[in-house]
């Protein structure tokens, strides 16, 4: 297949260019796109086989459940049944945005689109370019991260295409994504709504809408059974995955420092190539290896909008250990930390 890559600029959607992404979605085929969050693939939700066609080219097995994007409130009532007032009152404090809200579905929404489950978890996005192909296209979009299934979320359109080309349809490149993690999942079904995937929408922001939220107990431990069904994207599977083996060290500054610099010394005379996130703050006192920032703890955002990024790009300097400090003291600690123990698939020294 020859993927045919377009670049949109934000400020200025081009219309005839968006018209052949919107043509492509009307007819059953895929499309990656920005969102404010990170790049997602695209596929008519509604339409089975269109869903099909996104588990195929991600690799992504089929009991991930995907999430229909929307660009109106209506669409919640072709979408959902039962009382929803609960993620309707969060909707309406966050959408379009970084949120996720999970629903029980209406009988419109296909089981391969959920995962066989009875619930479909639904976003509005507020990047201008998702937002318009939504409207434009007139279909609910479903759409995971369009990257191949377990690899580091795609924050570029460069990303995509290592992952993508050749496979979908188009890429639309509208430049970098700003967030970087994917969107905070909430389980809006029971009386008290339930974190599923933090991001950047914090239990916090969602506690002064509703009173009172909570995170799922599963959500910073492994899944202890292959029969475990996954309510959200991200809850079972090992996801962003580096090709090297990710240790997390977690301690005061000081030790986690020396704890890193004594085992990437000890890996690089093993002869083994490694990698070290560090932030700003630690950049200079690590001795050995391939050093990179992630941002700096002053401003959190800067460590989320960076992660993926670095997990990338330890690949393409074929890292084959990489070590990273833990960034559970922050608003957005609780993402980071999600995204990197399972990419890390739960490695962690506690020092």
């Amino acid at each position: 297949m020859d993927t045919k890559i377009i670049k949109i600029d934000n400020d200025h959607i081009d219309s005839t260019k968006l018209k052949e992404a919107v043509d492509i979605l009307k007819n059953g085929g895929l499309v990656a796109f920005p969102t404010e969050t990170v790049y997602g693939l695209g596929a008519d939700g509604l339409n089975k086989d269109a869903s099909m066609k996104i588990y195929a080219a991600k690799g992504r097995p089929s009991d991930n459940p995907l999430i229909l994007h929307i660009s109106s409130m209506k669409a919640l009532d072709d979408l959902t049944k039962g009382d929803s007032s609960l993620g309707r009152k969060l909707a309406q404090a966050f959408w379009p945005g970084p949120l996720t809200l999970i629903f029980n579905k209406s009988e419109k929404v296909p089981l391969t689109t959920t995962g066989g489950l009875d619930t479909v978890a639904v976003r509005m996005p507020s990047h201008p370019i998702a937002y318009e192909l939504i409207r434009q296209s007139g279909v609910y979009v479903a759409a995971p991260s369009a990257n191949t299934s377990g690899r580091p979320s795609p924050t570029t359109a460069g990303h995509v295409i290592e992952d993508m080309d050749g496979r979908i349809d188009m890429i639309i490149d509208g430049g970098k994504a700003d967030i970087g993690l994917e969107s905070t999942i909430v389980d809006v079904t029971g009386e008290i709504p339930v974190i599923l995937r933090p991001g950047f929408i914090t239990l916090e922001d969602i506690e002064r809408v509703t009173g009172e939220a909570e995170y799922d107990r599963s959500l910073f431990q492994k899944p202890s059974t292959e029969n475990f069904k996954p309510k959200a994207p991200g809850m079972k599977y090992r996801h962003y995955a580096p090709k090297g083996q990710l240790t997390i060290y977690e301690g005061e500054s000081r030790n986690v420092i020396q704890a890193i610099n004594k085992e990437a010394a000890k890996k690089q005379s093993e002869g083994f190539k490694v990698g070290i996130i560090a932030t700003d703050e630690t950049l200079s006192s690590y001795e050995n290896g391939i050093i990179k920032t992630i941002g700096t703890r002053k401003d959190e955002k800067t460590i989320a909008s960076g992660l993926f990024r670095l997990l990338r790009e330890f690949d393409t300097e074929q890292a084959d250990y990489i070590y990273s400090e833990s960034f559970y003291d922050n608003p957005l600690g609780q993402a980071i930390m999600n995204r990197l123990l399972k990419a890390a698939g739960y490695h962690i020294e506690k020092i």
